[in-house]
């Protein structure tokens, strides 16, 4: 409406009574992030083009020696002729875990009470650090993980780590494109897209 600003809460205030200051921060942050949405837009449109054309660039080397490639698994890294550049493609898989991860909390958890007793605690609280989860409630992935590579020979220990790995899942892929410039001799550095890089 002409004439009023819409506030915070949604409540129409005559432009009058607005102070200058909060109209002229208004116009800039609406200014700015504008621009920041249409980068963001430019960005996603690079991101699809690039994984379209990478994905049709090693159709194509596959086809030279009459080979299927299937879907976009897989890392690849495509150089330039004078080596300047690497333009790499990293897909990494979204994991979590089902309920039976909570078995395997169950016999871990039996596993430690056996083995502190009567000793101090700060290895139960290692192992519990691993299941703990973060604000938004997700459990970290990597520290569950590396309870695999501990070398206990217990049968509870042991089946524990089968239910961890029984547990996970495989809920999505997330493709990665960086580009990396040489530098110096062989030294390569990202080109960094993140506004807190650059």
């Amino acid at each position: 409406m002409e004439g009023y600003k819409k506030n915070a809460a949604g409540h129409l205030v005559p432009l009058e009574q607005i102070q200058p200051i909060d109209l002229a921060r208004d116009e800039l942050v609406v200014e700015k992030a504008e621009k920041i949405k249409a980068a963001q837009e430019m960005i996603r449109k690079l991101k699809a083009e690039i994984m379209g054309d990478i994905e049709a660039f090693v159709s194509l080397a596959a086809q030279k020696y009459d080979a299927q490639v299937g879907g976009q698994k897989g890392n690849v890294t495509l150089m330039s002729f004078d080596g300047r550049y690497k333009l790499r493609r990293q897909i990494s898989e979204n994991l979590s875990f089902d309920e039976r991860l909570q078995a395997a909390k169950a016999l871990i958890d039996e596993c430690i009470r056996e083995w502190t007793k009567g000793s101090r605690t700060e290895l139960q609280a290692l192992i519990n650090d691993a299941f703990q989860v973060d604000r938004e409630g997700k459990i970290n992935t990597g520290r569950i993980l590396g309870l695999r590579r501990l070398n206990i020979d217990d049968d509870r220990w042991l089946r524990a780590m089968e239910a961890i790995s029984d547990s996970l899942q495989v809920t999505g892929t997330t493709a990665y494109f960086r580009l990396y410039e040489r530098v110096a001799g062989d030294r390569y550095t990202a080109v960094p897209l993140d506004m807190a890089s650059v």
